[in-house]
């Protein structure tokens, strides 16, 4: 019975979460059209992609029939689980306040948009890169609900990933907004707010 109020609960979760996603990047493209993945380079093009993949599917064989994943059962205690409700829950707000931060600069890769402005309000006063930390926090939160390794593991694959592809991220948004952002890298964190000295 209380695997089925995890189950519940999780699909809650990534219901919301979708929306919110799906919402915000589909107007992002609606308005300013489809950008190029060329400049993220193949090799992290392809294995980001495949990392996402294994933990959306993992996290959807949980939600079908977690019996599918009993070989990635991770033997966590129930308060474990229940933090990772709560992280998840925590971070569905925090996902619907960067997109409606960042507005139609939104992409999925490390191309800006020709119309594409720098964004400093919202989470993104503090950390340049939210959707990533918030993005984690929600598998992570996924897999330690589900009490399941694998679903970590791939979710800490994919930030690895991702922070391999940052610099070039970084070189683009310095290309298009120069000493401006650079200003703007030395008041924030990448992942998490900058601790002042």
């Amino acid at each position: 019975m209380n695997e089925t109020i995890f189950r519940l609960i999780a699909a809650a979760i990534v219901i919301v979460a979708i929306s919110i996603s799906l919402y915000h990047r589909l107007k992002a493209h609606k308005a300013g059209g489809s950008v190029s993945r060329k400049e993220e380079g193949m090799p992290i093009l392809i294995l980001l992609r495949l990392a996402g993949l294994a933990a959306w599917l993992s996290l959807l064989a949980y939600l079908i029939n977690p019996r599918w994943l009993d070989w990635a059962v991770l033997p966590l205690p129930a308060w474990a689980r229940w933090f990772g409700v709560g992280l998840g829950i925590t971070a569905l707000p925090l996902l619907y306040w960067l997109f409606s931060s960042i507005g139609l600069n939104i992409t999925d890769t490390v191309t800006t948009r020709k119309s594409h402005t720098l964004v400093t309000h919202g989470p993104y006063r503090w950390v340049r890169h939210p959707l990533y930390t918030v993005g984690a926090t929600l598998f992570i939160s996924m897999g330690l609900l589900a009490s399941n390794w694998f679903i970590i593991i791939t979710s800490l694959v994919a930030l690895g990933l991702l922070m391999l592809r940052l610099p070039k991220e970084e070189a683009m948004l310095l290309k298009a907004f120069g000493d401006e952002y650079r200003e703007y890298m030395k008041r924030t964190g990448a992942l998490l707010p900058r601790l002042k000295s």
